[in-house]
């Protein structure tokens, strides 16, 4: 690739970069199959750290008008590579000395807006748990005043990222609903629990084993990150009424004792 590759560069690289077995590998992974959640998903055959490798080369100087191209591309780690160019992007103007930086609060809602922009375009598990957290989960805790209000000493309020959050999470799209739940590991990491409790109650009842997964993930990480008895408030009130696979994985960090307490609780008639 050149000094400052654009787009079609990129691609042209990571295509040169193409490994048979392994995308047949990634293709059997990723549930590519007939209806399968990643039908028709195409792949390279390059792995997670090969295409770190292209971001790393070319993200600090990648325009944010050529990322789209990237993430339009047919190839899943073509989008991948674009999704973390923005998080390298967003990550780069999320420090603490920038968090309060006007430049840096418009350049980050730019990002964002780019990221959400194309959302259906992170179609797969891997590409929303690589990405939304550190864009849209760290920028819920950041100053983003000019989304909200005209008057720069204004921040945004609570009210308006909730609704972003909710928009999210009653689409249709399996994949931003998964957006909405993944992106509280930021906020958790952070130490506010508020943001995966209510997402996991609105996600409760949620179809697809995919999400199941995702809520009790979060709720696991928030236990264990924030507070083990938050946790288990929830569960008193929810384990009767959760997906199985949600209720596995939310105890994982509990003692084999109470695992087995939350695991024995009947699951209510209107919820099997």
């Amino acid at each position: 690739m050149s000094k400052n590759p654009t787009a079609r560069e990129v691609i042209a690289y990571m295509e040169s970069q193409q490994n048979e077995s392994q995308r047949q590998v990634l293709m059997r992974f990723f549930k590519t199959g007939p209806g399968e959640y990643g039908e028709g998903d195409e792949f390279l055959g390059l792995k997670v750290p090969q295409t770190r490798e292209v971001v790393k080369s070319v993200a600090k100087d990648f325009p944010l008008s050529e990322v789209p191209e990237l993430l339009m591309s047919r190839w899943h780690e073509v989008r991948l590579c674009g999704l973390l160019i923005l998080v390298a992007k967003f990550e780069k103007l999320a420090t603490k000395r920038l968090e309060n930086d006007e430049a840096a609060i418009r350049s980050r809602n730019e990002i964002l807006t780019l990221y959400l922009q194309y959302a259906e375009r992170a179609n797969n598990w891997d590409l929303v748990d690589l990405s939304v957290p550190k864009i849209l989960g760290h920028w819920l805790l950041l100053p983003s005043r000019c989304f909200a209000s005209p008057n720069p000493s204004i921040p945004t309020s609570l009210d308006y990222k909730i609704a972003l959050l909710d928009s999210l999470a009653h689409s249709p799209n399996l994949w931003k609903q998964r957006m909405s739940m993944v992106c509280t590991w930021k906020t958790t990491q952070l130490g506010d629990p508020s943001w995966c409790l209510r997402y996991a109650e609105i996600h409760l009842h949620h179809p697809h084993d995919l999400m199941h997964k995702a809520v009790g993930w979060m709720l696991r990480e928030m236990g264990k990150r924030i507070s083990m008895d938050l946790l288990r408030d929830f569960l008193r009130q929810h384990a009767h009424e959760m997906p199985r696979t949600a209720l596995r994985y939310a105890i994982e960090q509990m003692s084999e004792q109470e695992r087995q307490y939350w695991m024995t609780i009947p699951v209510s008639p209107g919820n099997r």
